[in-house]
């Protein structure tokens, strides 16, 4: 920084906050630091009695905190989401729409690793709606070497770090297996769970059956149901390896490839994933679904109701913060769970 006169500071950036006092009026900062002195400023500045001025000096090559900001947002910005203004070198994005909020993780590892650069978000793969923060974006000094952002602009490329997702799934088919509900000797308390979980990503029910734990019973209304051409097939109770409990292996006769049977998740751990070969997903789901908050299939969901195909690798990783800590007040997704 330097000391200048302030009738000479039109283009330099501020290094510290400036009071201005009218008495009865107004105390505070009249100008921030990091602001770039304009001319209309010079008179406010004398009459605040300001003769000289500590700047930054921005030589060539060098950047003003706010414009690198500017430049890490255009990084991070895709479709369906909003900025906000720059502010001491700081930008926010915001979700224009609901959608599943994905994250290039090894694009903003790299980024994150230059110096006096920074990017924080929140956890990807997470259903957002629209408004929520996405993430924020700044550089450390107020003024940075150019070079570090043409770095930044190389690792990241033409595809931004983060994405948002609209959901693209809409009708559902929900198959109930066991005797215990077939035959009205226990309430269905697993369907109304489950309407209430998609509706929340826009997927209404189109088809309800309830069978038999006969397997060739489960696998002929598997097939009714994807006559209906539902865009997800659901399928509850049966998915542990008791002698009658058939789903799995009803689901694998319908014709479905099998992505995992199991997942390492709790709870969760016999959820069954598997695809139709014209891509129709359909899942089998343990009976914790049913009674407890969050499981695997709130942490799969999302990414299922915006179209996209999991793997196996998909569900290997969330062994990690894949244990659900039983928490007096559940306060999920605001924990830890499935992160």
């Amino acid at each position: 920084m330097k000391l200048i006169k302030t009738e000479d500071a039109v283009g330099q950036v501020l290094c510290h906050d400036m009071t201005q006092i009218i008495p009865g009026e107004f105390k505070g900062p009249r100008f921030r630091k990091g602001h770039i002195v304009t001319e209309e400023d010079i008179p406010v500045l004398h009459s605040m009695g300001k003769e000289q001025l500590y700047v930054w000096e921005l030589a060539p090559g060098m950047l003003h905190e706010d414009e690198a900001a500017e430049r890490l947002r255009r990084l991070c910005q895709n479709e369906g989401m909003e900025a906000s203004e720059p502010k001491e070198g700081k930008i926010e994005l915001r979700a224009a729409r609901d959608g599943l909020f994905r994250v290039d993780r090894e694009k903003l590892n790299a980024v994150n690793s230059i110096d006096e650069l920074m990017i924080a978000t929140r956890h990807g793969n997470t259903a957002v709606r629209a408004g929520d923060k996405l993430c924020g974006t700044r550089v450390i000094p107020l003024v940075i070497d150019e070079r570090k952002l043409d770095e930044a602009d190389r690792i990241v490329g033409s595809r931004p770090i983060l994405e948002l997702l609209p959901w693209k799934l809409r009708t559902a088919a929900v198959i109930t297996t066991g005797s215990e509900v077939f035959l009205g000797r226990i309430t269905d308390k697993f369907t109304p769970v489950l309407v209430e979980k998609l509706a929340a990503y826009g997927i209404e029910m189109i088809h309800h059956a309830v069978v038999d734990d006969g397997i060739e019973h489960i696998r002929a209304a598997i097939e009714a149901a994807r006559a209906e051409r539902p865009d997800l097939i659901l399928c509850t109770g049966g998915m542990s390896v008791d002698p009658d409990d058939n789903t799995p292996g009803a689901i694998a006769r319908s014709g479905a490839q099998i992505v995992t049977y199991g997942a390492p998740v709790l709870p969760g751990a016999m959820l069954l994933l598997g695809y139709y070969p014209d891509g129709t997903p359909i899942l089998g789901l343990p009976g914790c679904v049913m009674y407890a908050k969050a499981t695997v299939f709130d942490l799969v969901l999302p990414r299922i109701a915006a179209g996209i195909r999991l793997e196996k690798r998909d569900f290997a990783v969330l062994g990690e913060g894949g244990l659900c800590l039983g928490c007096a007040e559940c306060r999920y997704p605001v924990c830890p769970f499935g992160k």
